[in-house]
């Protein structure tokens, strides 16, 4: 993160927090079964650019949790339909709004093609883009000409650029919520050095359509990015996702 705090300012941090590369590798951690978010995000049309739910985990962790529950049947059948979801979901693309700690905002296109491999395009004037190979993660500043490399199996969000997905078995899963708006599930990674940070994953209830998500830092400041105008049918071109390591230094 010095690198990228030298190099890009903000806007490139919260990149690379966009997809939880601050963080370390998850850790395994007892299951908890959390209460009721404390908000709702508004309602809006497949085209409309949505209002991120910000400070999303007040009311979901701690208050009203039962500390090393099992999952009963129906939180169970939750998880096995995020599952089912993420995996089957091989390529996506659309419009993200993405909003940081300060409360700033920032939008673009993003771009999925299974395994590990995915595109942020900020819209001018930033000029950060987000690229992942499939093993390795860049946060690149177009205007310096500058990327930084993270490797893809740190990032909490390699679990959205898995082939097959089992929340149950690869990630520490400490929270799974439904309502009639929206299914919610939370993982934690802990390290004894920076603490501890989490990812929150949303989806329609109704159609299980990912709707976004929530990277909070061991400092406690979350970066949200909500997703729309979401199409599974159309292949990126893999070209997208190839990593130049000569023309950026």
């Amino acid at each position: 993160m010095a690198a990228l705090q030298q190099r890009s300012g903000k806007t490139a941090i919260l990149a690379a927090v966009l997809i939880g590369l601050a963080g370390p590798a998850l850790a395994q951690a007892p299951l908890q079964l959390n209460s009721k978010p404390a908000a709702s995000a508004p309602r809006t049309s497949q085209s409309q650019a949505p209002s991120p739910i910000t400070n999303p985990f007040a009311g979901l962790l701690g208050k009203g949790a039962a500390s090393g529950g099992a999952l009963n049947a129906e939180q169970r059948t939750i998880i096995g339909k995020i599952n089912a979801y993420l995996t089957n979901v091989q390529q996506l693309s659309g419009k993200f709004v993405q909003v940081g700690p300060d409360g700033s905002r920032s939008q673009g296109d993003f771009y999925i093609s299974k395994p590990g491999r995915v595109r942020f395009e900020y819209d001018d004037p930033s000029p950060i883009e987000l690229i992942a190979d499939g093993s390795s993660v860049v946060v690149r500043d177009r205007k310096l000409a500058t990327q930084d490399v993270f490797p893809l199996s740190q990032t909490p969000l390699r679990f959205l650029l898995s082939d097959k997905v089992d929340l149950m078995r690869d990630s520490s899963l400490t929270s799974v919520y439904a309502d009639e708006v929206f299914i919610t599930a939370v993982l934690e990674e802990k390290n004894g050095l920076v603490g501890t940070s989490r990812l929150m994953l949303m989806f329609n209830a109704k159609d299980m359509q990912l709707k976004q998500w929530t990277v909070t830092d061991p400092q406690g400041y979350d970066t949200t990015v909500a997703v729309y105008n979401l199409d599974s049918t159309r292949t990126p071109d893999p070209a997208m996702f190839k990593i130049d390591f000569t023309r950026y230094r």
